[in-house]
């Protein structure tokens, strides 16, 4: 993953140079760089443990799912779902961790339940077409990270640029979920995506 970063990056500084007039500053993550300036510990946990268990959770638990994992994915959507209604000025720690408790107490109700014929239909036809469900979600996984950049919908050259990373990440996330069948194991790696990151980061944070 880390060898397709520099090839893309070294293929992007070289669109740079030959096509100046891609303005690849017109795009700025000013939410995340506020919540950084605001208060740096929040932007570290949203970073590095969050991030990576809201999103995987949603992109990841899809790919061979256990009948818990498709638990998971429905207590994530309904967390994302959940964060729209809750105010931008709200706290982010005390906000995601609202999310988050709720999403448990919809978890272990789910967990409770005996899976029902049509779950298990569903899991079958996951199972089934999972390398069409491993790069749908790659390719989503890069979509919803537009919204880093803009407010509401739009798309262009530009944009496209700036979240083919993530793109790629998708597919090794989902890559490691289908060798090792364990959604441990796509958390661990995007948490260590982003530590290094924030790893960085860290002079800048630490001002």
């Amino acid at each position: 993953m880390i060898g397709t970063y520099f090839l893309f990056f070294f293929l992007l500084g070289f669109l740079n140079t030959f096509l100046p007039e891609l303005d690849l500053e017109k795009y700025q993550q000013t939410e995340l760089f506020n919540l950084m300036d605001e208060s740096p510990l929040a932007f570290i946990l949203m970073a590095v443990i969050i991030a990576p268990l809201l999103e995987e959770s949603m992109f990841r638990t899809l790919i061979k799912p256990s009948f818990t994992e498709i638990h998971i994915f429905i207590c994530a959507v309904l967390a994302f779902i959940g964060l729209g209604f809750i105010p931008q000025e709200a706290h982010s720690l005390l906000k995601y961790g609202l999310v988050i408790l709720s999403a448990i107490i919809i978890f272990l109700f789910l967990q409770s339940l005996k899976p029902s014929r049509f779950l298990r239909i569903f899991r079958i036809i996951l199972y089934r077409n999972y390398r069409l469900i491993w790069l749908l979600t790659a390719a989503l996984f890069g979509l919803v990270h537009i919204w880093n950049y803009v407010e509401g919908w739009q798309f262009d050259l530009i944009l496209f640029l700036l979240i083919f990373p993530r793109i790629i990440a998708g597919y090794f996330f989902g890559k490691i979920k289908v060798e090792n069948g364990n959604l441990i194991w796509p958390i661990t790696m995007h948490a260590m995506n982003n530590g290094i990151v924030v790893f960085f980061l860290l002079p800048k944070l630490l001002q």
